[in-house]
């Protein structure tokens, strides 16, 4: 063992101070140039990507921990090397012991929690550890790497090349994560050497030579193309960001760099598309898209990102991106419906479609009717509805003639059992009418408003409330306003009637709000709603009287028949007796099967005390001779077979010393 192995060893003992390192946060700028937007010229946008700090330790053993903040508002922190909870947690769990050890009076209000998870009443409650796998690896045989020599501007420019390419190939050697305490020393110089070149190639000019292609992409595909471990959610369980916790990869903090080398790579000023394309092909691109059913939302991120990169330097692989990511949606929609990189697949549609050309092709219209628009009727809706909505209001953007057959498919997959949805599809319903033509919107506002009035009525606040905001939008209601004649008669009962029978009064509130602005918008109009509304109701009275009064019309022609007494009379005792008949066979059979004598001679059972109360109450009970009796559908019948055997059954005399008593068991 050499001397730097012996030193690491020491330092890990327990007796030996530990002393943290903060390694070099990567630099600012360079995480701006990931940011950066690709050139106008492919016609893409893109929303910021991830800026990663990253503070590791001397040693290996100490758990390195990687804060990831994306513009998302999805971040994680993972622990590796260790299964011990980080000392910040630590920390936290102590000072909330000594918070409860120091009881308020009794006649003090009750404190307000600070920390989350602690039970002021009794012993602080243990936050669950974020939850962790490791991806599966094919680790390499010989895993001993020798540190090289550092690689920065200090490098003699003869040597660099040739010292880049010697750092790719050791870092394609692959380690067994789910291991942590498994070859420390080497994960530490691979991880070291990432680094290196991540700076290197961030901040010196000229280092990507046609050489470096092939390591460099051999070295990425190595250690991201991977198999994924399997969900960790249940099947059928619907993963909601903001309270579940994501499932994290292990192997993060040697992936973390890899894909910032990878970014850093795609983005350098060296980079030769023509020569990366050799190498770059269909066959990356698909393992590439792959990796978005990963469950860490860092590494999604990324893969974002880069994906979104060959996308506008490759110009020949845009149309394969296009129709493999469409493979994606429909394996999703009709097969599996369960993807965890939905969202960020859209993202990246979101940008592509803000760049397409007028007027647009046949093929991306036929894109938005058969893979976004059933994409709303996934269970999952809710993890990717505001990036699906962002690539549809593009597409109505982009051709206005569009309208009509998208809000007739979001009228086709309207939810009708689920509150929550039905919100979502109102919200992105109103994104869709804030950029409709006005001649587009008379060809759907007659469906569009009665499934609105429906919403108007729907007993769920949520759903009547967010309909009822429609009114607040001044865009919309000058569209309203100028097809009055056509809307107003459609919503005038839904908003008459729950002005009235609507249990919230905030519903009522909104609804006289609406009716106020319809009746400031065309009085005449708004009376002449109101009478005919009016008229509708006593119709509907006037032909329910009719049909009652045509029912005693039948009972009076029933009664004048000779046999009217004789018949109903038959009919009541026949009634009456059967179902006594059958109330009384099933509580002889419960007797049998609860109250057995256990005699050799099997006597009849005899009945029971319960029995005898049970037909006391009966006849002490008046009966209603109009309603016969009916047995209840609650009652069980008996099982024939459980009673037969219970009546045949005999007391084992020889075995037992008690005598066969009642008191007997």
């Amino acid at each position: 063992m050499d001397n730097k192995a012996a030193t690491t060893l020491q330092q890990n003992t327990p007796t030996s101070k530990t002393v943290d390192v903060v390694s070099p946060v990567v630099n600012n700028n360079n995480n701006n140039n990931i940011n950066n937007k690709i050139s106008t010229t492919n016609g893409i946008k893109e929303n910021n990507s991830n800026n990663i700090t990253t503070t590791t330790t001397t040693t290996a053993s100490i758990p390195i921990v990687v804060t990831n903040t994306s513009a998302g508002g999805v971040g994680g922190t993972a622990s590796s090397g260790s299964s011990s909870p980080p000392f910040s947690a630590t920390l936290k769990n102590s000072e909330a012991n000594k918070e409860n050890k120091s009881t308020p009076p009794r006649d003090a209000p009750p404190p307000t929690p600070i920390t989350k998870g602690i039970n002021l009443n009794a012993t602080p409650i243990v936050k669950k550890e974020k939850r962790q796998s490791s991806s599966r690896y094919n680790v390499s045989k010989n895993c001993e790497l020798t540190s090289l020599s550092p690689l920065n501007e200090k490098t003699p420019a003869n040597e660099r090349e040739e010292l880049f390419i010697q750092k790719l190939r050791q870092c394609c050697t692959l380690f067994d994560f789910s291991e942590p305490l498994s070859d420390l020393k080497w994960k530490e110089v691979k991880r070291a050497a990432l680094h290196e070149m991540v700076d290197f190639l961030s901040n010196q000019n000229n280092v990507i030579t046609e050489a470096i292609y092939p390591e460099a992409i051999n070295m990425f595909a190595v250690n991201l193309f991977r198999t994924l471990p399997p969900s960790s959610n249940p099947n059928g369980a619907e993963f909601d960001p903001e309270e579940d916790e994501p499932t994290l990869e292990s192997s993060w903090p040697h992936l973390q760099f890899v894909y910032e080398l990878f970014l850093r790579f795609l983005e350098s000023p060296d980079f030769q598309p023509n020569i990366a394309r050799r190498f770059i092909d269909h066959q990356f691109v698909l393992q590439l898209l792959d990796l978005f059913d990963s469950e860490d939302p860092r590494e999604r991120d990324f893969l974002k990102t880069v994906l979104h990169r060959i996308y506008g330097k490759f110009l020949g692989l845009r149309a394969f991106i296009r129709k493999q990511i469409n493979n994606v949606f429909y394996r999703f929609i009709y097969e599996t419906e369960h993807h965890n990189g939905i969202a960020e697949l859209l993202e990246i549609l979101g940008s592509i479609i803000n760049g397409f050309a007028l007027p647009l092709k046949e093929e991306h219209k036929q894109f938005l009717l058969k893979v976004l628009l059933p994409l709303h009727k996934a269970k999952s809706l809710s993890v990717y509805h505001p990036q699906l909505t962002y690539c549809v209001v593009q597409f109505l953007e982009k051709d206005p003639s569009l309208a009509e057959p998208v809000i007739k498919s979001l009228l086709k997959f309207w939810p009708k059992t689920h509150s929550p949805k039905e919100v979502m599809f109102l919200n992105e319903l109103e994104e869709l009418l804030d950029v409709i033509e006005p001649a587009e919107f008379q060809k759907v506002m007659v469906p569009l408003f009665r499934q609105i009035a429906k919403c108007v009525s729907s007993p769920h606040f949520q759903v009547a409330e967010r309909a009822l905001y429609y009114w607040n939008n001044e865009y919309i209601m000058s569209l309203i306003s100028d097809n009055s004649q056509v809307i107003l008669p459609i919503m005038f009962p839904a908003l008459n009637r729950n002005s009235k029978t609507h249990w919230n009064k905030t519903i009522h509130g909104l609804i006289y709000n609406a009716l106020k602005l319809f009746m400031e918008m065309n009085q005449r109009l708004f009376d002449e709603c109101s009478k005919n509304y009016r008229q509708e109701k006593q119709m509907e009275r006037e032909k329910l009287s009719q049909r009652e009064g045509l029912w005693q019309q039948v009972e009076t022609m029933a009664k004048s028949n000779p046999d009217w007494t004789k018949i109903c009379g038959q009919m009541d005792s026949l009634s009456i007796s059967s179902s006594q008949n059958e109330f009384d066979q099933d509580n002889d059979n419960l007797d049998l099967t609860y109250k057995l004598d256990y005699d050799d001679s099997q006597q009849q059972p005899q009945p029971t005390q319960n029995h005898t109360i049970v037909q006391e109450n009966r006849e002490k009970s008046p009966r209603n001779m109009d309603k016969p009796l009916l047995r209840r559908k609650s009652d069980l019948p008996a099982d024939s077979g459980t009673v037969h055997a219970l009546i045949e059954h005999k007391r084992p005399d020889e075995y037992l010393k008690t005598p066969p008593d009642g008191n007997a068991c």
